[in-house]
């Protein structure tokens, strides 16, 4: 692991309104799939080259989720979504940037700031670049999802040695009675079912914040217990 820059930022709480939030950052090349999984395990979160978790001292709302894999079982209303989903195709590859990328990614936070006020500024290829293609070594994954020839949903993962981080997931707006958010998720469950992978790692539940409270009903699941250092075992409860 090669880490060329580490450092605190001081800032308005992302996820509930009217808190401030400190956050370390670790800016990393090199990392292993191994490393990687290391630190995913003792609650950090990657964005390209960039890892970070939160370190608020009064403050304990960002919860690590992981889902248990191997004890997951399918309800019926998620079988219906798979149904629902059955007639579209997928490529599994490293990430890449397209048009298409840019132009579905723009659509769908235009659509989250119209229903969640979502900040919706457009992004551009060198953001993109960095926070979703640059860093992914030999782990990061997009899983592109076409109905016929047409993109409609990107979901980019990391799969590790135990699990597979998911990272981000953006999808076309046109598209939303297809619970594509929902699906892509499960498609991840099932992916690790036969990878033989025991985990999902789900990033933060926050109860206050609406885009994150969602991971609670996903049963059955493990929550990370403080904020374990490198050389400290990670403990999930």
């Amino acid at each position: 692991m090669n880490v060329i820059k580490e450092c605190a930022l001081h800032e308005p709480c992302a996820y509930i309104s009217g808190n401030s939030q400190s956050i370390h950052y670790k800016i990393i090349q090199e990392c292993t799939t191994s490393e990687c999984e290391a630190l995913i395990l003792r609650g950090w979160r990657r964005f390209g080259s960039m890892y970070f978790r939160p370190i608020c001292s009064e403050c304990r709302a960002c919860e690590s989720l992981k889902i248990d894999v191997v004890n997951y079982h399918f309800s019926k209303s998620e079988r219906r979504i798979f149904r629902k989903n059955s007639h579209l195709t997928t490529i599994v590859r490293h990430p890449t940037l397209t048009y298409d990328h840019l132009s579905l990614f723009d659509s769908y936070h235009r659509y989250k700031h119209d229903t969640r006020n979502w900040d919706a500024p457009k992004t551009d290829p060198k953001n993109y670049y960095a926070s979703f293609v640059q860093g992914h070594g030999e782990f990061g994954y997009e899983i592109l999802y076409f109905d016929q020839n047409k993109l409609i949903a990107v979901d980019l993962v990391d799969i590790l040695n135990e699990g597979i981080s998911s990272l981000y997931c953006y999808y076309d707006p046109e598209y939303a009675s297809q619970s594509l958010g929902r699906y892509t998720l499960l498609e991840q469950i099932a992916l690790a079912q036969r990878l033989g992978l025991k985990w999902i790692y789900l990033g933060y539940y926050v109860e206050e914040c609406q885009s994150l409270s969602y991971k609670a009903a996903y049963q059955p699941s493990f929550k990370l217990q403080g904020r374990p250092e490198e050389d400290e075992h990670a403990i999930w409860t």
